[in-house]
């Protein structure tokens, strides 16, 4: 399909340009959010190599979602951003590269760089160029208004929606990316799309959580399994970040860093069951 259309605007994010735009706004001032709403700094990105956000619907994960946004915006402009997300639908297949030409938000449309998505799936054997398994899916989608209301039309995005996030599948994935944007000579920026626990009690959730985040703060990608299969964390994502953290090595990176971690129960004041979310930056 040339355009992929929004599955989610006025349900996980407001419908109309005018609306997203001010629930963004909300976003970074809220008590949870970085405060105040950033200005982009115009240059290439350096240090930042990768960030991790959350995509629960904005009225509970948004506020910690912006304060990656916010932490982007200070290292500089994307060219592109290469976005990793779970696939909770199940259609489509095991990693699926979207072959649309553009992704539709109420704020406009953002153009798929169609080269470097061509030039991972030569690279990595398991993905595919395939648009089923995004049609109805949410984790990328609700990244996108965030670096539209910094960026405008102004960068591309390569949109990958995982299914098979084992760790084999995560490390293929991860290298054929950073071999992909390093011949590409551009300013890349790597996302990782996932929430954390699901469903259990606000303290279970951040003693669980917290495993996850060492790991990816040490960059520990043998770690972050091992906290998700044996605690267990029930983290919708952890494929697209082991991906990124992945692609992040091979680019040099060396640390991971926390910027925000709060649970749903932190918005709603209900914390007998919670999701969790981070916002997380990966740096050279």
């Amino acid at each position: 399909m040339a355009i992929r259309r929004p599955a989610v605007a006025g349900q996980f994010y407001a419908g109309t340009d005018k609306a997203l735009r001010s629930q963004i706004e909300w976003c970074f001032r809220h008590r949870l959010g970085p405060g105040e709403v950033p200005k982009p700094v115009d240059r290439p990105l350096e240090n930042l190599v990768g960030l991790i956000s959350p995509h629960a619907g904005y009225m509970y994960s948004g506020p910690v979602a912006a304060h990656a946004f916010a932490r982007l915006a200070g290292e500089g402009r994307p060219d592109i951003v290469v976005i990793i997300g779970p696939n909770h639908t199940g259609f489509g297949r095991s990693v699926a590269v979207s072959a649309s030409k553009a992704w539709r938000t109420p704020l406009g449309d953002v153009d798929v760089d169609v080269e470097l998505a061509k030039e991972i799936v030569d690279r990595a054997e398991i993905a595919v160029m395939d648009d089923e398994a995004h049609v109805f899916e949410h984790s990328i989608e609700v990244q996108l208004p965030f670096l539209q209301f910094l960026y405008g039309r102004g960068f591309r995005i390569v949109p990958i929606c995982m299914k098979f996030q084992d760790l084999k599948t995560s490390t293929e994935l991860g290298k054929a990316v950073a071999e992909a944007v390093a011949s590409s000579g551009l300013s890349v920026l790597l996302l990782a799309s996932t929430d954390l626990t699901h469903y259990e009690p606000h303290y279970v959730a951040v003693r669980k959580d917290a495993e996850v985040i060492r790991a990816v703060e040490a960059l520990d990608v043998p770690a972050l399994y091992r906290a998700v299969e044996e605690l267990p964390v029930s983290m919708c994502g952890y494929g697209p970040v082991a991906s990124v953290m992945v692609a992040s090595l091979e680019l040099g990176a060396r640390r991971g860093e926390l910027l925000k971690y709060a649970t749903s129960g932190d918005i709603t004041g209900d914390r007998t069951s919670v999701v969790g979310y981070a916002s997380m930056v990966i740096t050279r």
